[in-house]
């Protein structure tokens, strides 16, 4: 089995020391006592639990039962984001959704909301002391002729399992274990973007409850601005219940797994950069993931492509400036994408994990000289415990970006019909200790490159929220009058703030 956090990491029979599963127990005296410390229970957050467990009976499960750290560990794959809640509520339907956030609010209590698991920082989808919200129970699926409505507690290989009996394919994440709504609400990086554009790009409707406990229906034709608003907008308007997807006639998929060396890294940077520019009227679908792992122990280094393309083609004929570079492996195969999926898990509980990246215009020699200077920069790290360290590549081509420009809806990226690359640092270690050190060594280096790529001319101010550390702000690159835009969004469908004073995780439009 292939092994990958979300952005591509190439993982193969490592091992991490974990820090253990979070244990907690509530004391009389509103300390929250864990496996970590001793935590103050706010009064908001011993209100809204009391409540919850009086109002919504069998939902709320509290530190210490059984199920709590079922709720709030096992589905994460990051160890930093082990928090303690002091409760878990787990709604069974979306009216269950609708009471939870009332009491929540009414009592001012901090929550946090997780889907099926997508985002690793802490905090952006669990919560020490307050209220986290979990939608595992609303974890439906309904195949329609062209749409599949799933929902919020699902991943994506569930999904895609769902579709595999029609022959069909959505635009989704590209490992099995991504959850569902946090990869749509933040835009979308699937195989398939070249055709059909973003996960976000093919959300027909949008089952919502508002900050006041209020449900709508989100499409098109019905609250359009709010439509707009969460194609990339994240967790700033409500808690989506249910995702209609659109669905693509497609039962087989073309694969290739290939594999470089050293040697010719250039060639495979070269060839990145060539993808990113492919820019046909009718395209035909096809995506990677494109990663280089360096063992700063050995100092070997190698890279990696994880090719699908739509339809029976073996060698799937997209991906032949790759197959022109000399590989040490190279296994090209025809089969489903719920076959492929099954195959690419992320390593839950395995290491602490720092992201950070930007974004710039395909240019072969500039991005091989970030990738030397990522090496030398990880040799001068090399005695943190666990290290692992990835340099990922995505590309965005200006046909992903066309889908929008002509839909009639948009996104609320704002994208320029441009080739960009975004360039990224995935790094994993073993202890807290060095929580710190990691995420500052990550964080300077990929600020002082992207000022280098200033200088020159090709940067591009584009964050995208999946692969972007906790200290960056996507929002900086999106276009003004978006940002504008989305806060008169925001204060239309939550004037009381729900989701920017009480729900601080993951990516805020800020106050």
């Amino acid at each position: 089995m292939l092994l990958l956090p979300f952005t591509g990491l190439l993982l193969s029979g490592l091992a991490y020391a974990s820090s253990g599963n979070v244990s907690a127990s509530l004391t009389q005296t509103g300390l929250l006592t864990t496996s970590s410390g001793t935590l103050q229970v706010p009064n908001g957050a011993s209100c809204a639990c009391a409540k919850l467990s009086r109002l919504i009976p069998g939902t709320v499960i509290l530190p210490g039962s059984s199920n709590y750290t079922t709720q709030t560990v096992d589905t994460y794959w990051d160890i930093r984001a082990n928090l303690s809640p002091a409760c878990v509520v787990v709604p069974h339907s979306v009216t269950e959704v609708s009471q939870a956030l009332k009491i929540i609010s009414a009592c001012g209590s901090q929550f946090a909301v997780r889907g099926g698991g997508h985002m690793n920082y802490p905090g952006s989808n669990n919560i020490d002391a307050g209220v986290l919200i979990a939608m595992s129970n609303l974890n439906s699926v309904n195949v329609k002729n062209d749409s599949v409505e799933v929902g919020p507690g699902l991943n994506w290989y569930q999904v895609y399992s769902a579709l595999e009996p029609y022959g069909r394919v959505c635009i989704g994440g590209r490992m099995k274990t991504i959850g569902v709504p946090g990869l749509t609400l933040i835009g979308g990086f699937h195989y398939f973007n070249n055709k059909y554009g973003y996960a976000m790009d093919n959300v027909i409707n949008y089952e919502l409850v508002l900050g006041n406990g209020t449900q709508i229906s989100v499409t098109k034709d019905s609250h359009a601005d709010l439509f707009w608003a969460l194609k990339g907008g994240a967790n700033n308007f409500g808690i989506v219940t249910k995702f209609e997807l659109k669905t693509y006639a497609m039962p087989k998929v073309s694969t290739t797994i290939q594999v470089f060396n050293e040697t010719h890294i250039p060639q495979y940077l070269s060839a990145i950069c060539e993808a990113a520019k492919l820019d046909v009227k009718h395209p035909i679908a096809a995506g990677m993931i494109a990663t280089v792992s360096y063992n700063a122990t050995t100092k070997v280094a190698q890279g990696s492509l994880l090719g699908v393309q739509e339809g029976a083609s073996k060698p799937p004929s997209q991906f032949s400036n790759f197959t022109k570079i000399p590989a040490t492996m190279r296994i090209n195969n025809v089969t489903s994408m719920e076959n492929w999926a099954k195959t690419l898990d992320s390593p839950k509980q395995m290491m602490r994990v720092q992201f950070s990246h930007r974004t710039m215009k395909p240019d072969a020699k500039v991005l091989y000289t970030i990738y030397q200077a990522w090496k030398a920069a990880v040799d001068k790290i090399a005695d943190v415990q666990g290290l692992y360290p990835t340099f990922v590549t995505n590309v965005i081509s200006p046909s992903s970006v066309r889908v929008a420009k002509t839909n009639g809806v948009g996104n609320v990226w704002g994208l320029e019909e441009e080739p960009l690359i975004i360039w990224q640092f995935s790094t994993g270690w073993a202890l807290a200790q060095d929580d710190i050190r990691m995420e500052a060594w990550s964080r300077q280096l990929t600020e002082h490159l992207h000022g280098i790529n200033k200088e020159l001319g090709i940067s591009s101010e584009f964050v995208y929220m999946g692969d972007a550390g906790e200290w960056q702000d996507p929002y900086l690159g999106f276009p003004t009058e978006n940002v504008a835009r989305l806060r008169k969004i925001r204060s239309a469908y939550d004037p009381a703030g729900v989701f920017s004073t009480l729900s601080w995780g993951g990516f805020k439009l800020g106050l």
